[in-house]
């Protein structure tokens, strides 16, 4: 069983009050033991036995981390915690709370704090001896090692009063950071005037590799650092870099060179120099420090440490109650958390995210020095006088003032990067949205180059780039984390993609239609072609039709006068259509017996063999009939069979040769100016030709040519 607590008069203050009412509730749920009731509230039974011992108004993290183990009301106790705050900030502090505390906590040492740089005298030394040899040095180390506290409160006091006469005192002394664009400061390299080197620092120059994006500008800006390498130059400068970034750096081969030339490596403090760092300040302030604390922590701890201190000395006991080095911090960070509005919380938060750069892969988080520009949450692009939003401007101010940013000029930035890991809620924000942090980078930069060209739309953002910020920031919560120019620059991306979606749309359509179009007009042209085939096809069926039935009525007015060639007339009607007139006509000749010849009392010898073709004149009024001794004879079919025909032309076109193996292969044709007789055997094919004066006629078996 533990001991007895000591009792507590509610009347001694609202301190005592608050301790009264936490005990009170304890009771209540039945005096669970602290050490149980640290299992459930994640504090040390220590911190939670001291929240209620009355000495000191706990945090309000640590005052709801007790209500919960005793399952009280959070919302009321926060409210009583809040009271009992408010009336012992209004009692009067003791004399000695009002002095300047000996620790910068996460802030660096600046050089007006060079009387309270203490632990690193001899890195300095070495630090200063390097950089008089080498016009360009590089100092080396893990975060949170002191890298920016060793270049300021070390080595600039150092500079601007050498020890030696020897030692030329600088022309100028400058620091810098190099941002997300780090040759907006390439003015700072200019050598200033009069006698000396101009001495440059550059702080967080891992920043070259987080925040700068564009590899000319990090190229050129490398190009001008190296450049005080070259004989001649006043220029020197110092780098001051975090170790899981060394091996960027040799990716410039003449940045690996300078690096392997002037390396200064920063590691932890020893024990005599923590012991240093400790007690030297708090005795340049008029405090002691108790033996046992020198071996436990530094800065931030300390600064805690200070603030619960009893009188003149700083206790362990003011240590462990300020919860060690890590707990330190996040306590300090939920104090001030705790103590915001729920807007201004809400604030506080997207100001601590946009001040962080999440690390890809194996490369750590870092922190984002931001203008505080950024912040404005007015739209100023719509509005050209807006109300400002207090909100934001006010959590920044009570972060600022709990130390946990840090305001320069118009730069916001994260007191120190310990912040990012030790403060528990910070690193949980940043893991539940990391990916979206990516984004949110990546268009904050995208933004800023499409301001700087002027808004140019060619810099606006499309496609797959769009599409993931546009689900990263599609809640209206998501969307208010960005800065105007970022919303405005996101609006116009998307008005932009709509319009080349509607434009592909319409082109798109218009394509479309244009092919439906083509394809229709395709096929009414197939169709028209089908239809002048149908056309012309039909006007020869027609006019072979009309043939068929002249050369039939021919044939039927020839029957009695001249049957033989009436019969070759009604064959030739039917083979040319085969009409009903034609059929009839046929029918009719086959009725009849070969009575006749197709010969004349004139005729020759030669065409008496008997006719194997005939032809008969488009107008009706001309037949040509072929016979096997190869003669041509035209006839007039209106003389009747009794009269001699009246041959208009005769001509011996052809004789066959003695050995026949087979019939004709084609017979006779006929051209507007021309008749041509064709008789070709198996083995021997000739042609010849006779004037016919204009006659256009069809055969049997007969070849077309007009």
């Amino acid at each position: 069983m533990g001991r007895p607590e000591k009792p507590i008069d509610p009347q001694d203050g609202p301190v005592a009050r608050f301790a009264y009412q936490l005990r009170k509730l304890r009771d209540e749920a039945g005096a669970p033991g602290y050490r149980n009731m640290a299992r459930r509230a994640g504090y040390s039974a220590a911190t939670l036995s001291q929240a209620a011992g009355g000495e000191r108004l706990p945090t309000l993290p640590v005052a709801l981390a007790y209500v919960q183990a005793c399952n009280g009301d959070a919302d009321e106790w926060r409210h009583r915690w809040k009271q009992a705050d408010a009336e012992t900030t209004a009692l009067p502090r003791p004399p000695e709370d009002d002095d300047e505390p000996p620790y910068r906590g996460l802030q660096r040492f600046e050089p007006a704090d060079a009387d309270l740089f203490f632990g690193r005298e001899e890195t300095t030394a070495q630090l200063k001896a390097m950089v008089r040899r080498h016009r360009l040095s590089v100092v080396v180390g893990a975060s949170g090692c002191g890298k920016s506290s060793l270049l300021r409160a070390g080595l600039i006091p150092r500079l601007r009063r050498p020890d030696q006469d020897a030692e030329e005192k600088p022309a100028a002394v400058r620091v810098l950071t190099p941002g997300a664009q780090p040759m907006d400061r390439a003015d700072l390299l200019e050598p200033a005037a009069g006698p000396g080197d101009t001495w440059v620092l550059v702080d967080q120059f891992e920043e070259v590799f987080t925040l700068c994006t564009s590899p000319d500008d990090r190229a050129a800006f490398l190009e001008r650092l190296l450049a005080a390498r070259e004989p001649g130059s006043r220029l020197r400068v110092v780098l001051a870099l975090r170790a899981d970034f060394f091996v960027r750096c040799t990716e410039n081969h003449a940045l690996a060179a300078a690096i392997n030339d002037a390396t200064l490596l920063v590691g932890p403090m020893t024990t005599a120099q923590l012991r240093a760092a400790i007690v030297r300040p708090a005795g340049a302030r008029g405090l002691n420090v108790e033996r046992d604390l020198t071996a436990r922590l530094l800065s931030h701890a300390l600064m805690e440490t200070w603030r619960r201190r009893r009188g003149h000395i700083l206790t362990l006991q003011a240590y462990e109650a300020a919860g060690g080095l890590r707990g330190a911090i996040a306590r300090t960070a939920e104090d001030a958390y705790h103590h915001l509005t729920p807007a201004q919380a809400t604030a506080a938060r997207r100001i601590l995210l946009r001040l962080i750069t999440p690390g890809e892969d194996t490369t750590p988080d870092t922190r984002r020095p931001v203008d505080r520009a950024e912040f404005t949450t007015t739209d100023t692009i719509t509005d050209p006088d807006p109300d400002p939003d207090p909100d934001p401007d006010a959590a920044l101010q009570r972060l600022a003032a709990a130390r946990l940013v840090t305001l320069d000029n118009e730069t916001v930035d994260l007191a120190h990067e310990a912040l990012i890991t030790a403060w528990p809620r910070l690193h949980g924000w940043i893991e539940g949205n990391r990916e979206r942090l990516r984004r949110h980078r990546r268009l904050t930069d995208a933004a800023r180059n499409w301001r700087d060209r002027g808004r140019d739309t060619g810099a606006l953002l499309r496609g797959t780039e769009l599409t993931e910020a546009e689900g990263a920031f599609k809640t209206p919560d998501q969307q208010d984390e960005l800065t105007d120019l970022e919303r405005h620059f996101l609006h116009q991306s998307t008005r932009a993609e709509q319009h080349r979606s509607r434009r592909a749309h319409s082109l798109t359509a218009a394509l479309a239609t244009l092919l439906v179009l083509a394809l229709l007009a395709a096929a009414s042209a197939y169709q028209q072609r089908n239809d002048a085939e149908h056309q012309r096809l039909r006007a020869i069926t027609a006019r072979e039709q009309a043939q068929s039935r002249q050369l039939a009525t021919q044939s039927e007015t020839l029957l009695q006068s001249n049957p033989d060639l009436a019969s070759l007339l009604a064959v030739q009607a039917y083979r040319t259509s085969p009409t009903a007139e034609a059929k009839i006509s046929l029918y009719k000749a086959a009725d009849l017996p070969l009575q006749h010849r197709l010969t004349a009392a004139d005729s020759k010898p030669e065409h008496e063999a008997g006719s194997v073709a005939v032809a008969f004149s488009s107008d009706g009024r001309t037949v040509a009939t072929g016979s096997v001794g190869g003669t041509v004879r035209l006839w007039d079919p209106a003389t009747d069979g009794s009269a001699a025909p009246s041959p208009v032309t005769r001509a011996k076109l052809f004789h066959w040769p003695s050995v026949r193996t087979g019939p004709p292969r084609e017979g006779l044709t006929v051209t507007p100016s021309t008749i041509t007789l064709k008789a070709a055997l198996a083995d021997i094919r000739s042609q010849v030709h006779i004037r016919g004066g204009g006659i256009g006629l069809a055969g049997i078996p007969i070849v077309r040519s007009g």
